[in-house]
């Protein structure tokens, strides 16, 4: 299962590392002002988008023993 991608409505898509860490991008949002806002729900604009290799620790800095 670790070596099938995954994609789920929370994290988006992604893979499983050998220590069973689900990999996906973090992304950075901001809070609209509500004049920017086109209507309901429309409350976050995305800044930038962080790759699943920069958001999280390498495997090797774990320290999981695993």
């Amino acid at each position: 299962m670790k070596s099938i991608p995954t994609d789920d409505p929370l994290f988006g898509k992604g893979t499983i590392r050998q220590d069973g860490r689900k990999m996906h991008p973090m992304y950075l949002f901001e809070v609209k002002r509500p004049d920017e806002s086109k209507g309901p729900w429309d409350y976050y604009k995305l800044l930038s988008t962080i790759p699943a290799e920069q958001a999280f620790r390498p495997l090797g800095e774990g320290g999981c023993k695993l």
